[in-house]
């Protein structure tokens, strides 16, 4: 086992090879931590950081449960600890919800939601016996409003905005803390091809609405506002928090969509007070 007492967090993060998952190990690293960085393609992680003590590249593909746990007592295995859990592996589905394909939906939640899953409870244990630690879910702007075009993909965000609210409430009475973070749009990879998913049938009722989003999505990509760099730096910021937040929404354009989604749930609420208040015995 290597020591951990010369790190001050150790980090388990997964997508790590690339994007967002890259930006936060990078940052994590360079501050002094120990990241425990999971990939499909752990040579990937080796080629990208180079060896060094305060890492760990390990093979993991977030669909295979029983992977998920071994990954998790390698990690403790070899650092002693998981102070912090980046649940970050993922990818993106564009398309209306009608053209999506089963199969499309059914893999996209395999990685987003139950890949999610498996490595939180696999970590869990460990931070259960340690009544410490700090579960972090990426989410994304479309976890709390979605779209046309990327429903789908934010079902699946919807999807971990609401494990993450119960894991809040369930975790926090044990010393663990549990935020999701929600990203607008940070000039990554995630619209190119390897990241975005675009379903092959095309319906042309829909032109108007997600077939524009498809369009948009090419002339968007790498000219997105938000800085990689920048988030991972404030992803530092929020595990150093000693109260830190149920959600984190980073970035002016998921700050917009967040203010503008509150106030029409808040005026469609005033507008139906009546009904709504209607309906008990």
């Amino acid at each position: 086992m290597t020591t951990a007492h010369s790190f001050k967090r150790v980090w388990l993060v997964t997508g790590a090879s690339r994007g967002i998952g890259a930006k936060i190990v990078a940052a994590a690293l360079a501050h002094g931590d120990a990241v425990v960085a999971t990939a499909r393609n752990a040579q990937a992680v080796i080629e990208r950081f180079g060896e060094q003590p305060g890492l760990l590249a390990v093979q993991l593909d977030v669909t295979h449960e029983s992977l998920a746990a071994e990954v998790a007592r390698a990690a403790v295995e070899h650092f002693g600890r998981i102070d912090v859990l980046v649940n970050n592996a993922g990818f993106g589905l564009l398309g209306a919800v009608e053209e999506a394909s089963a199969d499309e939906i059914r893999r996209l939640y395999e990685t987003n939601v139950f890949g999610l899953l498996n490595v939180t409870r696999g970590v869990l244990p460990f931070m259960r016996e340690a009544r410490s630690g700090h579960v972090i879910n990426i989410s994304s702007v479309g976890g709390f409003q979605s779209a046309p075009g990327y429903g789908v993909y934010c079902s699946t965000k919807f999807a971990v905005e609401g494990l993450s609210e119960a894991l809040h409430g369930e975790l926090a009475p044990l010393g663990i803390k549990v935020t999701v973070v929600e990203p607008g749009y940070f000039r990554t990879d995630f619209l190119d091809s390897n990241s975005l998913v675009e379903s092959p049938a095309s319906i042309e009722d829909y032109a108007a609405t997600s077939g524009e989003v498809r369009k948009l999505a090419k002339v968007y990509n790498q000219q997105q506002p938000g800085d990689p760099d920048k988030l991972a730096v404030a992803m530092l910021k929020l595990v150093e928090a000693e109260q830190p937040p149920l959600r984190l929404a980073l970035g002016t354009d998921t700050l917009r969509v967040t203010e503008a989604k509150l106030a029409y749930v808040q005026q469609e609420l005033s507008t139906w007070r009546g009904l709504s208040a209607s309906t008990d015995f």
